[in-house]
């Protein structure tokens, strides 16, 4: 029966990890391209990157649940779907604290793609081969 309880657990949870993983993916990067200042490049790459992050961190959670399980065949659903529960809590949580410091930083990005565009303004009103040097290397 624990086997049974094991193939479950790892086949919901890691299902879900999948589902939740490509659902913030393609939904998140309009979000991450508005906070890093409509710069795509970094955003994708920041995108990649936190998912790679999603991946490791939950099914590294998912692996240390698999500890010490007694199942009888009355206790079989309530178990499994009590693991998955606090896998996906541990889903949500992960997610709420990522927006929020994807949102704080993303402000302090956005601020400093701002600047730098300032940046560049000015060295091309001063010299217009400057200007379009720093504008080619973006």
């Amino acid at each position: 029966m624990t086997h049974i309880a094991y193939g479950l657990y790892l086949a919901i949870s890691i299902g879900m990890t999948i589902w939740v993983a490509r659902a913030l993916s393609s939904n998140g990067e309009v979000f991450l391209v508005r906070c890093f200042g409509q710069d795509r490049e970094l955003a994708t790459s920041t995108n990649r990157l936190l998912v790679i992050g999603f991946y490791l961190v939950n099914l590294g959670f998912i692996s240390y649940r698999l500890n010490d399980w007694q199942v009888d065949t009355v206790a079989l659903i309530p178990e499994v779907g009590s693991r998955v529960g606090i896998s996906l809590l541990v889903l949500g949580l992960m997610h709420f604290f990522n927006m929020l410091l994807i949102a704080r930083f993303g402000r302090a990005v956005k601020e400093w793609a701002e600047e730098q565009e300032w940046t560049e303004e000015q060295a091309a009103e001063t010299d217009p081969d400057a200007g379009l040097t720093l504008r080619t290397r973006r």
